[in-house]
């Protein structure tokens, strides 16, 4: 019989299944993991020291850019720590749009982790069907923000402007019929709800299409049932957050612990797993995906009948409007001071944190009274998740490390920042 060596494998920087630049360096036993040793610092951007430099407005982009698949609740955690320090409330109908946008942006960031992951296990047909339903919600971020992904939507005081009247509409082209143009138009003919609203309704539907695919399947709960086991216990003591605790049965959410934004004024349960393995996890995620579409109905219906202002009228924080801008020379002055210089926040120090779609997502800030940050800290979920890969993957097989990789959700703009 051959005799099993030991010997140490190099798992990425570009596999496919390592979502990102993951090194991991594997101690094997024959086809069984004995140690993995994760290597991060390949994408490091510095964004943290990046903030320093710039005035407060200037940094939201970065933080799109942190996690980019949960774009605007990156930005959340971040003006909502400038809002604390400021001492500003932004107007109801700002906070029902951002925790509409949260939920939206939950829904983007799940639709791409059960594609990916699927696509790791072997399971080709649900990436291409989450792809078609990820796309409906970027075209509600670029008609909010003018971009699909880093939007950059909203600030200190509230939102960037208001939900518009209107949808983009597709054209016919030599790719697409007057007919097929037309069909696809017509949740589009209405304003920005209309077609989120429209969205909410199809979408329970598809969700069943996923599990129809997926949770009974029989080669998918061989490869996610009894994978990664963490115990409560063990998953507190790691500092999980997100559905990584959920997943494990502990009852953490932010949303419902510490609520903000308008999350006290909508209705919605907290999914919980049982044994704490990766299918837990998996169904964890996707009765997420049920109670984010429950919320983001409830917003379109408030949003619907209660208009009103969607920035704070606080002068040193929100710019002045454009016509004001192009016709008095104070709004002008006032304009480029702002866009330029920014504005001084007093001293102090304040952390703000969201349940983003991986975990906690929080921004520490401190300020020395200037009109820049003296110091930014982000607190990534996806940083705690992959300092237990080594815990998780232990005893496992080579291939159980992809599965591990995919429940962790691990996106590595914010591990690496």
């Amino acid at each position: 019989m051959a005799e099993i060596r030991n010997f140490t494998l190099n798992f990425g920087p570009q596999h496919p299944a390592a979502h990102g630049v993951l090194r991991l360096v594997l101690e094997m036993d024959g086809e069984t993991i004995q140690r993995a040793d994760p290597h991060v610092g390949l994408l490091h951007r510095g964004t943290e020291k990046l903030a320093e430099s710039k005035p407060y407005n200037q940094s939201i982009g970065y933080m799109d850019r942190l996690d980019y698949v949960s774009m605007m609740c990156n930005e959340h955690a971040y003006v909502s720590a400038i809002e604390r320090l400021l001492g500003i409330e932004p107007p109801l109908r700002a906070l029902y749009i951002r925790t509409m946008f949260d939920e939206i942006t939950r829904i983007l960031n799940h639709l791409m982790w059960l594609g990916s992951h699927a696509l790791d296990i072997g399971a080709m047909s649900v990436f291409l069907y989450a792809f078609r339903e990820r796309e409906d919600l970027m075209d509600c971020y670029e008609a909010v923000s003018g971009t699909r992904m880093h939007a950059t939507y909203y600030r200190p005081g509230g939102v960037y402007r208001d939900l518009p009247d209107a949808m983009p509409k597709y054209q016919a082209s030599k790719w697409r019929s007057q007919k097929d143009v037309d069909k696809l138009n017509v949740a589009r003919s209405g304003t920005l709800l209309d077609f989120i609203e429209d969205f909410t309704r199809r979408f329970p539907k598809c969700v069943d299409e996923y599990e129809t695919l997926l949770t009974d399947n029989r080669i998918w709960k061989q490869r996610t049932v009894n994978i990664g086991v963490v115990s409560p216990e063990r998953a507190m003591q790691l500092g999980f957050s997100g559905p990584m605790l959920r997943g494990s049965g502990v009852a953490w959410d932010l949303r419902k612990k510490q609520p903000y934004a308008a999350y006290d004024r909508v209705d919605f349960d907290i999914p919980l797993g049982v044994n704490g393995d990766c299918y837990d996890r998996y169904l964890v995620r996707m009765e997420e995906f049920r109670q984010s579409n429950n919320i983001v109905k409830q917003c379109v219906d408030w949003l619907r009948v209660n208009p009103g202002p969607v920035m704070v009228e606080e002068r040193k924080v929100r710019p002045p409007r454009r016509e004001e801008m192009k016709g008095d020379m104070e709004s002008l002055i006032h304009h480029f001071k702002l866009f330029t210089e920014g504005y001084c926040i007093p001293e102090g120090e304040a952390y703000a944190a969201v349940e983003a779609p991986k975990g906690e997502f929080g921004i520490y800030l401190v300020s020395d009274g200037a009109n820049k940050p003296y110091r930014l800290k982000c607190r990534a979920p996806g940083f705690a998740h992959l300092a237990s890969l080594n815990e998780m993957v232990s005893g496992h097989m080579l291939a159980d490390v992809v599965a591990v990789i995919g429940t962790q959700d691990i996106v590595f703009g914010e591990i690496d920042r």
